[in-house]
């Protein structure tokens, strides 16, 4: 009978590169970290580096650039994540120029052997080893000679029980490059630009030993360093404090709850969609006031061109007080999976129970050109994201008011929503009155009246049943005789 041999992950200390890595990096594997110049490759280095290194497992940096390390450090001395205090303590760095220079890569070799003798790290990089093989000068065959040096540095790091990492440009994964085969580990990073927005990517190509996220994940290079940003649904790790199963959440206007059967069942998704100015924002800050009112904190993500911090009193009293955490990214090439990690870290945070996402038009905009092309499935990625954690989310949608047709999303997604409520204008004696109505409450009964409502100070007020239905949903709008035109409400200003 064999055992197997357990191999020992690091954390890496990059926000989620190890939940993408699988669960951390393998324990003296040899990986490379490659890329176009300018995707972030030294910056991740660094940042694992000064994770990793202690003074029992220091850190060895070789650099092979034209550049000396005190200007490298100049510019990596700016992240967060810098610790000045490990220089020459469990982090040194060597300057192999003069080496790489002659042209030889058995000196080369020779003194990565030496420092490494002499110090006996338990991290090893190399920055940029692929200048190691270009400033060879010998005519030799590029591919051959740094496979050579390749597989001689990996078998000597193994031999030392090192992790090592090899940072190199490369500018498409197609190469036919033998390095790739002999690497445990591949880590390809990219960036893309559509008109005004760049997006950085990450894939992880090879971790031999266990299983990796696939495909493409998206991450940002901030103050702090590089975050990657898990898969949404999978990075759904949190949930709501137990509830009942059939428990509903009051929307802070009674007769409103009372049209949707006694509330909005705890976990829905609800849809508010309406023209400009028909109370949705007003709607979704009650929600959140009534959450906070009930004990439970909310979390508001607002998506607009140049967002405030509310137009709301109530709300921005709530987001003052801590119990309403706001997202309000202002990046203009946000993904979906960075959108419902903001959103995640904020439910966290509070233990919110109420999200409201205030609007799907600004939330369409502040995506990244490359994920509009679909929206629908951005959208359903979130909204299973937040059901996964266990909180009830109410989501407002700009509808142009239209009497001919019966729509509740200019998307097409009101089908992912568990919960919908329509707001409406109509003309009476030349006057505009709202109406609302509750189309949908999955698996429970709800009402189907027309209720009139108003807004004033307090809020939303909803009124009684509309007399006559005839024509408001699909047709004509009803209204008393006399010479007054129906007409869209559009231009009725802003929520």
């Amino acid at each position: 009978m064999t055992t197997k041999v357990t191999i020992n992950r690091l954390a890496t200390g990059v926000p989620g590169l190890d939940a993408v890595l699988g669960g951390g990096l393998p324990e003296f594997s040899f990986n490379l970290i490659a890329g176009t110049p300018g995707s972030g490759k030294t910056t991740l280095a660094h940042q694992m580096m000064f994770a990793l290194a202690t003074p029992e497992r220091p850190a060895l940096y070789f650099t092979v650039l034209g550049e000396p390390p005190l200007k490298m450090l100049r510019y990596q001395q700016q992240f967060e994540f810098f610790d000045s205090e490990a220089i020459n303590r469990s982090v040194r760095f060597i300057n192999l120029a003069d080496e790489t220079q002659a042209g030889d890569l058995d000196k080369v070799l020779t003194r990565i052997v030496a420092e490494v003798e002499a110090h006996g790290p338990g991290l090893v990089f190399v920055d940029s080893f692929r200048s190691v093989v270009l400033a060879s000068s010998d005519g030799g065959n590029p591919h051959n000679e740094l496979q050579q040096f390749v597989q001689q540095l990996g078998m000597l790091m193994t031999s030392w029980q090192a992790t090592t990492f090899l940072i190199g440009e490369y500018f498409t994964d197609s190469d036919t490059n033998p390095v790739f085969t002999v690497a445990d580990g591949l880590i390809w990073l990219r960036q893309s630009v559509q008109r005004n927005s760049m997006v950085r990517k990450m894939e992880i190509m090879k971790m031999r030993g266990q299983p990796t996220l696939p495909g493409l994940h998206t991450f940002r290079i901030g103050s702090a360093g590089v975050e990657v940003f898990a898969p949404a649904g999978l990075a759904a790790d949190v949930a709501a404090p137990a509830a009942p199963a059939d428990a509903r959440l009051l929307t802070g206007v009674p007769p409103l709850d009372q049209m949707l059967g006694g509330g909005v069942p705890q976990g829905y998704s609800v849809l508010v969609a309406g023209p400009s100015g028909s109370g949705k924002s007003i709607l979704a800050a009650s929600f959140l006031a009534e959450g906070a009112r009930c004990g439970e904190n909310g979390v508001v993500a607002v998506f607009e061109p140049h967002p405030r911090r509310s137009r709301n009193r109530i709300l921005a009293e709530l987001i003052d007080s801590g119990r309403v955490g706001l997202v309000d990214s202002r990046a203009p090439d946000l993904s979906i999976d960075e959108i419902v990690q903001l959103l995640l870290t904020e439910i966290r945070r509070l233990k919110a129970r109420r999200v409201v996402i205030d609007s799907l038009s600004g939330f369409e905009l502040a995506l990244a050109p490359t994920f509009r092309e679909d929206f629908r499935e951005s959208l359903s990625r979130l909204v299973t994201a937040l059901a996964a954690a266990g909180v009830t989310v109410l989501m407002t949608s700009e509808l142009e008011d239209r009497y001919t047709d019966l729509r509740f999303s200019p998307y097409g997604t009101a089908f992912l929503t568990d919960a919908i409520i329509v707001q409406r204008y109509i003309e009476v004696d030349s006057r505009l009155l709202r109406v609302m109505a509750v189309v949908k409450v999955r698996a429970s009964a709800h009402s189907d009246e027309l209720r009139l409502f108003s807004i004033d100070a307090d809020g939303i007020r909803i009124g009684e049943r509309l007399a006559d239905q005839e024509g408001l949903l699909g047709g004509r709008p009803t209204r008393k005789p006399g010479p007054a035109r129906s007409r869209s409400a559009s231009a009725a200003g802003d929520d």
